[in-house]
C-alpha cells in the first residue's frame, strides 16, 4: 500500500514509518520545513513531503495517490495558547481528514490519547475500557484537544472511508527525546524528581512503542465493519507500579531514585496555584508550567486500560514485554552517546 505518515520525524511516527517500510508498504513522510530528518533521508523508499497541518494545500498534495493515512502528528508540549493547540490538533486533524476523504483515501488511523478521558476530579480506574464517556472538563489543554480531534476522527467515518482511533497509553522506547519517560529519566539524573505519590502504590498502563506500531497496523488493514468510527485503548500486557518502573530507570541510567515525598496537600496546592498562573497568556505561550494538575494525575492516579476491544476487533497483542522493552532502551542509550549525551537531547 501506499501510506502516509505524520509527525514522521518524531519518536511514534519514526517507528511508524520503520514499520511500514518492513510490511513492504510504499511510505510517504510529511514533515514541517525545518523538522530534522536526516534519519529518513538515509531510509531507502521514503518520499519527504514538506508541509504543516495548518496548510490544507500541503495536505492535498501528501495524501494524492494514498491507501492509508496514519496521523500521528500533534502539539504535545505544555507550552501554547488554546488557539495554537487547536490549530494544530483540531483544525489541522479537520484538514487532513479533508484533503484524505476527497482524495479517495480508504483508510485513516488516528492517533489518540487516554488523556481525552481523564476527569478533573477522579480516582483510581482499573480496567478503563471504551465505555468511558468523554469528561465535560479537561485536565489541559492537550487532553481538550486531542478528545476534540478524536470525535471529528470517528464521526468522518463513512463507507469508502474508514476511520479508528488508537489511544496508546504511555508510549515509551528507544529514539525519545521528549516523552515522560525521558523527562522524567532527566530529573532522576540530576536527582530532581521528589516522590510525587508520597509513598503510594501507583498502577499504571504503560505502551511500548513496537506495541503502539502493532495496533496501528493491525488498525489500518482490519475490516472495515469491525473497526470503522471506533476507537481503542493500547497498552503493554503488563500492569505497571509506576514509581517502582521509575526507580528501575533510576538505577538503570545512574539516577537517583526520588525518595522526597511531598505530602498531597501539599503538592495539589501547588498544581491548583500554578495552573492558576499560568492561565496568564505570556507564560502559558512561551514557558513550561514546573507542576500542573494534568502531571500530578499522571503520576499519583492509578490508570490502567482493557485493551479486550483491540484484541477482537483486529487482533491486539502486545508484540514487546518491559523487560525486552527495557533492555533496548538501555541499549539505545548506550549507543548513542550513553546517560550524559540522552539527558542533554532531552526536550
Amino acid at each position: 500500500m501506499k501510506v502516509l505518515v505524520t509527525g514522521a520525524s518524531g519518536f511514534l511516527g519514526g517507528h511508524l514509518v520503520d514499520h511500514c517500510l518492513a510490511e513492504g508498504h510504499r511510505v510517504r513522510a510529511l514533515v514541517r520545513p525545518g523538522s530534522e530528518v536526516a534519519r529518513l533521508r538515509t531510509l531507502p523508499g521514503v518520499e519527504l513531503v514538506h508541509g504543516a497541518l495548518e496548510d490544507p494545500d500541503s495536505l492535498r498534495r501528501a495524501v494524492r495517490g494514498v491507501d492509508v493515512v496514519h496521523h500521528s502528528a500533534a502539539r504535545v508540549t505544555d507550552v501554547g495558547t488554546r488557539a495554537r493547540f487547536w490549530e494544530a490538533n483540531v483544525a489541522g486533524t479537520e484538514h487532513l481528514l479533508r484533503a484524505a476523504r476527497r482524495a479517495g483515501v480508504g483508510r485513516f488511523v488516528f492517533i489518540g490519547s487516554p488523556s481525552a478521558l481523564m476527569r478533573v476530579e477522579e480516582g483510581d480506574r482499573f480496567g478503563i475500557d471504551e465505555s468511558t464517556p468523554y469528561p465535560d472538563r479537561y485536565l489541559n489543554l492537550y487532553s481538550e484537544t486531542k478528545a476534540a480531534a478524536e470525535r471529528r476522527v470517528l464521526a468522518a467515518d463513512c463507507p469508502g472511508f474508514t476511520t479508528v482511533a488508537l489511544r496508546p497509553r504511555g508510549v515509551w522506547g528507544p529514539r525519545d527525546h521528549a516523552g515522560f519517560l525521558p523527562r522524567l529519566v532527566a530529573r532522576m539524573v540530576s536527582g530532581r524528581l521528589p516522590d510525587l505519590a508520597a509513598g503510594k502504590r501507583v498502577h499504571v498502563s504503560l505502551c511500548h512503542c513496537d506495541n503502539a506500531v502493532a495496533a496501528c497496523m493491525g488498525a489500518a488493514t482490519a475490516p472495515a465493519e469491525r473497526v470503522g468510527g471506533r476507537a481503542y485503548f493500547i497498552a503493554d500486557r503488563e500492569r505497571t507500579d509506576l514509581w517502582a518502573f521509575l526507580a528501575t530507570l533510576a538505577r538503570l541510567f545512574d539516577g537517583r531514585p526520588p525518595t522526597r515525598p511531598v505530602p498531597p496537600l501539599v503538592r495539589d496546592a501547588l498544581a491548583a496555584a500554578v495552573d492558576t498562573l499560568w492561565r496568564l497568556p505570556p507564560l502559558r505561550a512561551r514557558i513550561a508550567p514546573p507542576l500542573s494538575r494534568y502531571t500530578v494525575a499522571l503520576l499519583t492516579r492509578s490508570a490502567t486500560y482493557d485493551t479486550g476491544a483491540a484484541e477482537r476487533d483486529f487482533g491486539y497483542v502486545p508484540r514487546i514485554d518491559q523487560e525486552t522493552g527495557l533492555r533496548r532502551l538501555a541499549a539505545w542509550v548506550e549507543a548513542t552517546g550513553g546517560v550524559g549525551a540522552f539527558v542533554r537531547a532531552v526536550r
